[in-house]
Formats: C-alpha cells, sequence, structure tokens
C-alpha cells in the first residue's frame, strides 16, 4: 500500500449523513457511559448499607460543585475549539486549525491548574459547614488538573465529525472510573473500616483515574492519525493569516459562551443544592436528615437515571455544532434550515419515547437501581419529564451557538434561570419536595420556548413540518407508554415488585413490548423514513411491515 492510500481520508459524507453518524457514535457512547454510570449504584448502594442515602448525597454535592469547576476549567475551549476547527476547514485553512488545538492545549493546561489550585483551597468554604465535605472536594480537585486535556483532546476530533474516538474514549473513561469506585467501595465498606466518607472521597477520586485512561486511549488514536493530518495540512490554502495572540483571542471570544451554557443544567441543580434546604426549613418542620434523603432522592437518584436519556441530546448536540459552523461559514441558509429541520425532528424521534419509557417502567426501574419507594417514584416520573425539556434545551443552545448566536443563547438562557429563582420558593410551598423539578421544568421551558421563537424568525427551518412530525412522535410515545405501562401493572400483581430481581424481568418485558410498539407505529406510518432517510426501509421489509 502506498502513502496516499495510507494518508487517504475516508469518503466524504453527506452533512445528514454526518448527522447521523456522529450522533450515532456520541448517543452509543454517551448512553452506555450513562448507564454505566447508573449501574455501578446497584452494589455501591449495597455496600454503603445503613449509610447509602448519606453516602449518596455527598457523592451528589460533591459532583454538583465539580461540574461547574469542570466548565470553568476547560473555560468552554473543547466546543470553541470543535467550531473554530470546523469554521477553518470549511475555508482550507487547515494549517490554521492544527495551530488553533495546539494553542488551546496550551490554554487548558492552564487553566486546569488553576482551577485544581482553587477548587481544594477553597474546598473548606464550599463544603457550606459541612467537613465531610472537604475531602470529597479535595480528590475531585485533583480530576481538574487532566480532565480539560481529555475535552480538548476530544474537541479536536469532533471539530472533523470525527465521533468514533471521542465516543470510545468516554466510554473507556467511565468504564475504569467505575472499576475504581467499585473496587475502592467494597475494600473499604466491606473489607477495611466501615468508613462511608473515606469511601465516597475514593469514589469521586475514581474520576481523575478515569480521565488518565481517557487520555490514554485517544493518544494512542493521535498517534495512528498523524500521517493523514500532516498530508492534509500541506494541501492548507495558507490564504488567512492569523496571529498567534488572534487565535487566542478567538478561542476565548467563542470559549465563554460555551462556559456559560454547557454549565446552565449544572446551575439549576446548584441552585436547588443552595435553596433547597433552607427554603424547606423555613416552610416546613422538618430537619437536614430528613432534606439530605429527599434531595439525594431527586439530586442523585433520579438524576442519574434521567441522564442516560439526557445524553442522547448532548450527543446530537456535540455533532451538530461543526455541521452548522460549516454551513453557516459558508452562507448556506438553505443548508443551515434543512440542519436545524433534521436535528430538531432527530431529537424528537429519539428523546420523547425514551424519556416517557423511562416514565412507564418508572416503578421497576427505581427498585432495581434503589429500593421500593413511592416518593421515589414521584419524583422519577417528574423528572423523566424534565429530561425532555433538559435535551432540548442543550440541543437548541448548541443549534444557536453552531450558528455563531452566541450572546442570544446566553440572554434566552439567563431567562429560564431567573424564572427558576422566581418560582423556587413559591414553589416549594406548592409542590413540597418535589417543587425544585418543576421549577427546573418552567425555567426549561421559557428558555426553549424563546430559541425555538428566534430560529424560527431568523433561520426559517420547517416549523409546520417539524410539529405535525413530533405531533405523531408524541401520540406514538404515549401509546407504547399505555402498553409498558400495563405490562409493569400485570406483572407486578404475579411478580414481587419490591425485589431487584423480580424487578429486572418486568423492566426487560415493559422494555420488549414498548419498543417493539414504537418501531411499529413509525414504520408503519412511514415517520421514521421521513427523519431517518431510505435505510430504514430495508428494517422495514426484513420486518416485513409494509
Amino acid at each position: 500500500m502506498d502513502d496516499k492510500e495510507q494518508t487517504r481520508k475516508p469518503k466524504e459524507k453527506t452533512e445528514r449523513q454526518k448527522m447521523l453518524t456522529g450522533s450515532a457514535w456520541m448517543t452509543a457512547g454517551s448512553v452506555m457511559s450513562r448507564i454505566l454510570g447508573a449501574v455501578y449504584i446497584l452494589p455501591w448502594w449495597i455496600w454503603m448499607g445503613s449509610s447509602a442515602y448519606a453516602a449518596n448525597a455527598l457523592f451528589t454535592k460533591g459532583y454538583q460543585v465539580y461540574s461547574i469547576f469542570i466548565i470553568i476549567s476547560t473555560a468552554g475551549i473543547p466546543g470553541a475549539v470543535s467550531k473554530q476547527i470546523s469554521r477553518y476547514d470549511a475555508m482550507g485553512e487547515y494549517s490554521t486549525s492544527w495551530r488553533l488545538f495546539w494553542h488551546g492545549m496550551m490554554a487548558v493546561s492552564v487553566m486546569g491548574l488553576v482551577a485544581a489550585g482553587l477548587m481544594w483551597g477553597f474546598a473548606p468554604l464550599l463544603s457550606a459547614g459541612d467537613r465531610n465535605m472537604i475531602p470529597v472536594f479535595h480528590s475531585l480537585a485533583t480530576a481538574l488538573l487532566i480532565i480539560p486535556l481529555l475535552s480538548i483532546m476530544r474537541g479536536f476530533f469532533q471539530g472533523h465529525s470525527e465521533m468514533a474516538p471521542s465516543a470510545i474514549s468516554q466510554f473507556v473513561e467511565q468504564l475504569v472510573r467505575v472499576g475504581y469506585m467499585l473496587v475502592s467501595a467494597y475494600m473499604i465498606m466491606v473489607v477495611g473500616n466501615h468508613n462511608y466518607v473515606t469511601a465516597v472521597t475514593q469514589s469521586t477520586f475514581a474520576a481523575f483515574i478515569g480521565a488518565i485512561a481517557g487520555i490514554l486511549l485517544l493518544l494512542a488514536v493521535f498517534v495512528r492519525r498523524l500521517p493523514w493530518l500532516r498530508a492534509r495540512n500541506a494541501r492548507s490554502l495558507n490564504q488567512v493569516h492569523v496571529s498567534t495572540n488572534q487565535l487566542l483571542i478567538d478561542i476565548v471570544k467563542q470559549a465563554v459562551p460555551f462556559i456559560i451554557m454547557d454549565s446552565a443544567i449544572s446551575w439549576y441543580y446548584l441552585i436547588d443544592q443552595y435553596t433547597f434546604f433552607k427554603g424547606m426549613l423555613s416552610l416546613y418542620h422538618t430537619n437536614m436528615t430528613q432534606l439530605n434523603y429527599f434531595y439525594a432522592m431527586y439530586a442523585g437518584n433520579a438524576n442519574k437515571l434521567i441522564m442516560i436519556v439526557v445524553s442522547l441530546a448532548t450527543a446530537m448536540a456535540v455533532t451538530a455544532i461543526p455541521i452548522l459552523s460549516r454551513a453557516i461559514t459558508k452562507r448556506d441558509m438553505k443548508n443551515v434550515a434543512a440542519q436545524i429541520t433534521s436535528i430538531l425532528q432527530l431529537f424528537f424521534f429519539v428523546m420523547l419515547p425514551a424519556a416517557i419509557g423511562m416514565a412507564a417502567i418508572s416503578h421497576p426501574l427505581y427498585v432495581l437501581f434503589y429500593a421500593y419507594n413511592q416518593q421515589g417514584f414521584l419524583m422519577l416520573e417528574i423528572s423523566c419529564l424534565l429530561a425532555i425539556f433538559l435535551g432540548l434545551f442543550t440541543v437548541l443552545a448548541a443549534i444557536l451557538q453552531g450558528l455563531f448566536q452566541n450572546g442570544t443563547a446566553i440572554r434566552l438562557m439567563l431567562y429560564g434561570v431567573a424564572t427558576k429563582l422566581i418560582l423556587q420558593l413559591p414553589f416549594l410551598y406548592l409542590f413540597n419536595v418535589n417543587g425544585p423539578m418543576f421549577t427546573s421544568i418552567a425555567g426549561m421551558l421559557v428558555s426553549c420556548g424563546f430559541m425555538l421563537h428566534y430560529l424560527r424568525k431568523n433561520f426559517r427551518f420547517k416549523v409546520r413540518q417539524t410539529a405535525h412530525r413530533v405531533l405523531g412522535m408524541t401520540a406514538f410515545s404515549l401509546v407504547m407508554f399505555a402498553f409498558a405501562r400495563i405490562v409493569v401493572i400485570l406483572l407486578s400483581h404475579v411478580l414481587n415488585p419490591a425485589s431487584k430481581t423480580q424487578s429486572a424481568v418486568i423492566i426487560v418485558a415493559a422494555l420488549v413490548v414498548g419498543v417493539a410498539v414504537y418501531a411499529y407505529l413509525v414504520l408503519k406510518t412511514r415517520l421514521a423514513d421521513r427523519v431517518l432517510g431510505g435505510r430504514v426501509v430495508r428494517i422495514r421489509n426484513l420486518m416485513h411491515i409494509k
């Protein structure tokens, strides 16, 4: 094989194919990672014993603050680099995108060091009086040193619309992280001194171990790709001359909006973390032990499960940004409108049945991962509704950023945050411990409504077609919900709904029925063809659906 063949890039795909293929890879990586991030709870929860709720609350509080530091430490640079690489590639300026990547690497290395130092130093203040939080924050600070490097390497591949390396590294990172968590939890809680604070500290330190694994994998892929990258850079037009300072300024300009938008969902949960306890104590006769119990139930337990579904939207968002950036750089407004339409329809096609389906099996699902708890069931069902809006916000924010509408995205996001803050106390009074979830739904609904209106007005995507198809998807998802919930109810009368093993049987049976019903309806009505393209015809023929 000659050098040309070794460095040849695979045949170019259409933007629609890139969207579908990229979304498939990122969805697989995100969903598998999220499933691992939820499955570990099964043995972890058992090993924590009577300290399970306290340990989960400690873990959740640590990660809510850590998620904000992660976004600040990467400074939005991975997303910005992905966007800018896509832009320069569309212009044929490959050398410029290469320089941008290396300068971005240096920038995030410094940011990671600063963020790690700040989190370590401010741990006593961030603990809000809970000394058990300090070692947790210290363990998470170590991960901040290297997570930014991992993120920007993923951004590099995503900028070239190559989602497979990013998706696989995400799965490997999570696999190693969960493995370390389980081994350390078992050694401390079963074999060792049974100190749940130490166990949680090691569980959070696992983020550092997982990140190392992810970086090593991406480095291996990067080294293999060097011949093609060098050959591509040799074809650079070099008609745009950008200084190093200007490159860094451009990165920062694009990065700041990513910081704000990427942290939006985290801010919602952080608002809950610092207002839920004080608000409930001022409104009701309760105590911190009870409140930690309920807080862990929705911010920890339910959140871990719905984030499996929300990760579907995150995968689409990551794929959408470079595709839209290329189209808007070329000023191909017809293609921009088509891509927005395609992205939104694909989102609803996947997200609606996933979220509504999870709500249908919420009872046995909660039992499988946690315990039989009526309040937990209700919180998971409400959270499934919230997941749809969290996912829609993620996709809409990515679309606006991909179209270089950063200021608009931030402004419309802030409308939602303001709505949540205003409604937080009244909703705590009206809905008790369920109030924070309803304020999050209200806030996301406000932001999403304004974002959709802006896109319709300025980019003229196919609103009527999208609305018509989404209506069909919603109807089919509700039919699927009814069938799956009936299976859950019937089997719960035959099997023990409080048993983890028997709950797993109920889940499998309900999933088989639910997926079959939704698949049949979208294939029979040709809705799947219109959203996914002609390849679906082969699936219908295989299933003998006319």
